[in-house]
């Protein structure tokens, strides 16, 4: 079987007719990839798509088949896959670092046939084109490419080692610029102009300017007026009016700065292709009571590998054999280790503790939690926040308007006003240098992926730059009660014994009339005996008394469980148990009633505990300037209004259906316009949808959640939400404070080059500063604190 990655396996995405439920995808997904030559498969709910490589027609056909055995429908005609499918290829563009590589990638792609579909994401230098592989293939596009002066290879794809000159020409062509000019400079000082003075500039604008020119001539056959045409014209202008100095300074500063950008960029990249790292390439498999080292992509779902002390988890699955603390922090960001014995899950990324763990695999590589959470997050970088749509739509006027000004100052005031040519001919190509918007270009994309990639490792991913704005927007939230903010699990509160009946002896009673029960409130009665080391006896004439509880006989004598109403009937109750029942109704708990056949022997509280973090998250909610806290949920609206007062929540809607929580969201949003939907991510699904940002908790291992919400929770802790909002408004005032700065250079240098105040190397360096200083400024938000 091909790897992903590799160019024999074709990346196939189809839509899937039929698929109504998030259930229904995980359903198609799980039996889709155990498909033989069909690898990498997921599924995605809200666009009713399948995603997966390929390796051949027969493979295809098989998957179509395995698909339509489910009851679902896989769009086009299985019999001639080069006619009827689209492919998604990705390409991996070197030195993509500007909008101007875009525009090349569009004039590249203008005429060709077969192609549907492409997304430029210059954070990750990637390329992803929708085709048709019968009349549109890789080899093609490559070609298309290469045309326009772009390097482009398969993403994934195997690549020659580079020599040493290969990985460092631009820093080497930079240096030997900066030192050429050095040395012709101090020559200037030192003698009269000559000969060697000139000699000199000239290497350096040639060591230097290379790749300069390299990139302008391939723009230019092409029409398009990139920051290397205009900065090529700049230099050429400078030689003209004889100011080999300036020109030969400009080559080294736009050099210099083209070296550091993109240092400054792959951090920005670095950030979310650390998360890549996390899980290990290599996993440790036992066969045949051996441990052998195997690549992870190879291992298959049910091998069993084995982790030692420190290590990190390669892939997700299950605990077999051993126990250890794990540390689940980069994926579900939980800042305490988790215990982990037989029978539970492990998410690869993780950091195993100091036991020893045998673990059985139950996804394979490109399935994994941490391998969905990556591809969401590519996704996301793609997805273009509001601010972009501004900054994209000047970007196209700037330009333009920047050149027919320069145009006019190189021709109105020698020809109508006499001035001299040479000096209106110099301010003009200093405003060619301030041409180029590309630190405005980059000034959202940047700070969204730093955001995305600071969320990402504290366990909040976010589905895009829109949501992540907009998550910063919030002025009302709905929170779902059980599972959010209770823990979803009824537990044991308060256990109160009467009548002279031993704590311990009154738990043993208990125990012995729910053993036999699954129900959740008997469930919770066993652990918390459990956990007091106290175990029940085997109960004779056992009855369930429908609507009321159980009775039975333990060591001859008889005992009866059950609610208020049971004691009612059978004469017992007192009005000390009256005065329980009603403190604790008040509360929203459930009162268990234990008694003999002559009174009762005391009482139990359950109740689903409130969230230990809930308090100081609803405070630090409050804190943000979040106007309205709405609890929603389908208890009864005693217990809804008890937990929402321990809370300091402002309102409550008790005993909801699921489409009545729907419209207590749409009533919040006609009110607040920004609202979020707190919830599981599955139950909640209609209301998380309907709301300005739909947000799922504890999602980890949850494919569904996964695909619903803009925003999740990967842990069960509510305390990320505050840190969500506070990322987001960093996000944006990030992005303000880009686009001010990036505009304001603008402005400032415009108003100097006209009069004739800038200089070429000091709009050069201005505008090359702007760019690092936008990047920089993004990069802030990789330490947003989590408190």
């Amino acid at each position: 079987m091909d790897k992903p990655g590799t160019t024999d396996s074709k990346a196939l995405q189809c839509r899937i007719d039929g698929l109504d439920c998030p259930d229904c995808a995980a359903k198609v997904e799980k039996v889709a990839g155990k498909v033989p030559g069909v690898f990498g498969v997921r599924v995605e709910f809200t666009g009713r798509t399948l995603s997966a490589q390929v390796e051949s027609p027969e493979a295809l056909k098989r998957l179509r088949q395995t698909v339509a055995s489910l009851g679902y429908t896989l769009a086009g005609d299985p019999g001639d896959p080069t006619k009827s499918e689209r492919v998604q290829t990705q390409l991996q563009v070197e030195g993509m670092d500007c909008a101007e590589e875009k525009v090349l990638v569009e004039k590249a792609f203008a005429d060709l046939s077969g192609l549907e579909s492409f997304e430029v994401n210059l954070i990750s230098q990637r390329l992803t084109v929708v085709h048709n592989p019968g009349s549109l293939s890789i080899a093609q596009l490559i070609a298309a490419l290469a045309n326009v002066g772009l390097v482009v290879y398969p993403f994934g794809a195997p690549q020659q080692q580079s020599s040493f000159w290969q990985c460092h020409d631009k820093m080497l062509s930079t240096a030997l610029a900066g030192l050429f000019t050095a040395m012709g400079i101090v020559l200037h000082w030192l003698a009269e102009e000559g000969g060697w003075e000139r000699g000199l500039f000239a290497l350096a604008i040639i060591s230097g300017g290379w790749f300069i020119a390299r990139k302008g001539v391939a723009a230019a056959r092409h029409g398009v007026l990139d920051m290397n045409v205009l900065m090529s014209v700049a230099i050429i202008g400078a030689l003209f009016i004889d100011a080999w100095d300036e020109a030969a300074m400009v080559v080294f500063l736009f050099a210099l700065a083209q070296v550091l950008e993109g240092r400054a960029m792959d951090r920005a990249r670095n950030a979310v292709q650390s998360l890549m790292d996390l899980a290990p390439a290599v996993a440790r498999l036992l066969r045949n009571g051996k441990e052998t080292s195997v690549a992870a992509e190879q291992v298959q779902v049910g091998d069993i590998f084995r982790l030692r002390p420190g290590e990190k988890i390669p892939l997700d699955g299950e605990v077999v054999e051993g126990y250890s603390a794990v540390n689940q922090a980069p994926i579900t960001g939980e800042s305490v280790p988790v215990d982990k014995a037989q029978g539970d899950t492990l998410y690869a990324g993780s950091i195993n503790g100091q036991g020893s763990l045998d673990v059985q695999v139950t996804r394979l590589a490109s399935d994994t939690t941490l391998a969905h959470i990556i591809h969401l997050i590519e996704e996301a970088q793609t997805a273009r926040a509001p601010s972009q749509a501004f900054v994209d739509r000047f970007a196209r006027i700037y330009t333009p308007v920047i050149l027919v000004i320069a145009l006019l100052i190189t021709v109105v005031p020698p020809l109508l006003f006499g001035q001299p040519f040479s000096d209106w001919f110099y301010r003009a190509l200093v405003l060619l240098v301030i041409a180029c918007p590309c630190a405005l270009v980059i000034s959202t994309p940047v700070a969204i992926v730093s955001g995305l990639a600071r969320g990402a490792r504290a366990g909040v991913l976010i589905k895009g730059g829109m949501h992540l704005e907009n998550v910063g927007r919030l002025r009302a939230l709905a929170i779902d009660k059980t599972g959010t903010l209770t823990k979803g699990a009824p537990s044991v509160q308060a256990v109160i014994p009467l009548n002279g009946t031993p704590e311990q002896e009154l738990l043993r009673i208990a125990v012995c009339l729910e053993s036999r029960s699954e129900h959740p409130l008997a469930l919770a009665i066993r652990d918390y005996a459990r956990q007091a080391g106290i175990e029940g006896d085997e109960v004779e004439g056992f009855q369930a008394l429908s609507g009321l509880g159980v009775e039975g006989r333990i060591e001859g004598r008889a005992y009866l469980l059950g609610n208020h109403r049971l004691i009612e009937e059978r004469g017992i109750c007192t009005p000390e148990v009256e005065s329980w029942l009603e403190e604790w109704e008040q509360q929203g708990w459930t009162v268990i009633i234990i008694g003999s056949t002559e009174q009762v022997l005391g009482v139990i509280g359950i109740a689903d505990s409130i969230r230990p973090e809930a308090r100081s998250a609803m405070a630090a909610l409050k804190r943000l300037g979040i106007e309205e806290i709405t609890m929603l949920t389908g208890d009864n609206r005693g217990t809804a209004q008890a937990i929402a007062k321990s809370l300091d929540i402002d309102r409550t809607r008790a005993e909801l259906m699921p489409a009545d929580k729907v419209k207590a969201v749409q009533d919040l949003a006609r009110q607040y316009s920004y609202v979020g939907m707190v919830g599981d991510g599955v139950n909640d699904a209609p209301a998380i949808v309907t709301a300005t940002t739909g947000i799922a908790m504890g999602a980890a291992g949850t494919d569904a959640a996964l695909e619903t919400a803009d925003l999740v929770l990967m842990g069960d802790d509510l305390t990320r939400l505050p840190f969500a909002i506070r990322l987001s408004r960093a996000t944006l005032r990030s992005i303000r404070q880009n686009i001010i700065l990036a505009l304001g250079l603008k402005a400032i240098f415009l108003a100097l080059a006209i009069p004739g105040y800038a200089t070429l190397w000091m709009a050069v360096f201005a505008d090359m500063g702007a760019t690092l200083l936008v990047i920089t400024n993004s990069l802030r938000l990789l330490r947003v604190h989590e408190h």
